[in-house]
């Protein structure tokens, strides 16, 4: 390169660096906000009109760039180009949250003002440069992706659960109830449905477990699957669900609809909240009661979180084997002690000795998840249900975690999933279905000595 060439080049920089310089964040908003109503104005109703998504994208870029080109403030390259990408994610997309939305390493994006951005990857919370021009911006976004799905957020309902098509789980609370401005919570789900093997992969189990668990579903064993907020419960219910056969009926019943099974024969069914006069709701109860109506070979609740706990077991135990839930708790045992609180919410007398022989009669294992300290989500205990001694129900693992093994110098944990050497009970019943699982599956394996 010559040394005119390199004075051009210089020039053209330091006059880039200038123009930037003279737009300010406040103003580059102004001029983003006024581009957006620009686009709307003179486009109107071809916004959306057309059912080719590439089709309409090059309309909307080709408008946007003529406008930018009439736009009297001084604009770098590096501007033009922002402001095309947020006015087109404001318009097809979720404004500040697309670029979020498209970036597969994120697991979580958490909104807590129109200026504060936060994500999750890889079981870490980090904060972003993503920000909304203003309140008013961001209850736009959350109204978008609301109505979607026919829900709707305002004074009267001002919290509200709602997805994404892919089936990411949305949560939103404004006005009066979040002081400081609207709060938005996504939990992303991949865009290709995980795996078995993605798991195994993860860590998060290893092959036998995942082989045991194959089993126990192909065998038609009712699965309680256990953890805290965010241990990736619902994940692995997507993960066990595969594993039903094809040939059988499945209800699905959720809150807001997660689960994307493979199979051909599946029926969703999703809540519904009351209106705004405070009518209209139906709960998981009603779609649980429902289910039984609908000649399912196997129900699978999203979650069980109240009163429909009953109708569940019921269910479990009176012809719809193989049915397969999730549940907030610490561990199998207090998986357990939740089931009675919410039988007992249905407002029934009930003993709490019949309680315990219904679940004990209708569970058979509990899979326990947990998020440890490095962020890594696994599966920490893996429980058989095996019938009452006197007023106690009665459990065994099959599998658990050896915490005892450590961590390393980078504090990833190195413990991993072991083996009681104990079989479970249902065995037997596997093998009558044709079901066989290699003797090494069970091996005992002794703790870490530390």
């Amino acid at each position: 390169m010559s040394l005119r060439d390199r004075l051009a080049g210089a020039v053209e920089a330091s006059e880039e660096t200038s123009a930037q310089s003279m737009v300010s964040r406040a103003g580059m908003d102004a001029i983003k906000r006024n581009l957006h109503h620009l686009l709307i104005e003179e486009m109107g109703n071809e916004i959306g009109a057309t059912a080719d998504e590439t089709q309409a994208r090059q309309a909307i870029e080709r408008k946007l760039q003529e406008l930018i080109g009439k736009e009297s403030t001084p604009l770098s390259a590096a501007d033009r180009r922002e402001i095309s990408v947020d006015v087109l994610d404001n318009i097809l997309g979720y404004g500040p949250l697309q670029s979020l939305l498209d970036d597969p390493e994120v697991t979580e994006i958490m909104v807590n003002n129109p200026t504060t951005v936060y994500v999750e990857r890889r079981g870490r919370i980090h904060l972003t440069d993503r920000r909304f021009i203003d309140e008013g911006h961001l209850l736009r976004i959350i109204d978008k992706i609301v109505a979607q799905v026919g829900r709707r957020i305002d004074e009267a309902s001002p919290m509200v659960d709602a997805r994404l098509p892919d089936g990411s789980r949305v949560n939103a609370v404004i006005h009066p109830l979040a002081i400081n401005g609207p709060l938005l919570t996504i939990r992303k789900f991949s865009r290709e449905p995980y795996t078995m093997r993605d798991l195994i992969s993860f860590g998060t189990l290893d092959e036998r477990v995942g082989l045991f668990i194959q089993a126990c579903v192909r065998g038609k064993q009712n699965i309680l699957i256990s953890g805290g907020t965010g241990t990736g419960k619902t994940t692995l219910l997507n993960v066990v669900s595969s594993f039903v056969p094809a040939d059988e009926r499945i209800v699905t019943i959720e809150d807001a609809a997660e689960l994307r099974l493979s199979q051909s024969h599946v029926l969703r069914l999703e809540s519904r909240p009351p209106n705004i006069e405070g009518k209209g709701q139906v709960t998981i109860r009603d779609l649980v009661r429902n289910s039984l109506r609908m000649r399912p070979d196997r129900i699978v609740v999203g979650e069980v979180r109240g009163a429909e706990a009953l109708d569940m077991l019921q269910a479990m135990n009176t012809g719809h084997e193989g049915s397969l839930s999730t549940i907030h708790a610490n561990s199998p045992r207090d998986s357990l002690s939740r089931l009675e609180t919410m039988v007992l919410m249905t407002g029934y007398d009930l003993p709490v000795r019949a309680i315990r022989e219904q679940i004990a009669s209708s569970l058979n294992l509990v899979i326990q998840l947990a998020r440890l300290r490095d962020g890594s989500r696994r599966v920490v205990q893996v429980t058989e249900i095996s019938g009452m001694e006197s007023d106690t129900v009665v459990m065994q693992d099959i599998f658990y975690f050896d915490y005892s093994m450590g961590v390393n110098e980078r504090g990833e944990s190195l413990g991993r999933l072991k083996s009681t050497g104990l079989r479970p009970k249902f065995m037997e019943h596997l093998g009558d279905l044709g079901i066989h699982l290699p003797a090494e599956v069970f091996a005992y394996e002794p703790p870490a000595r530390r």
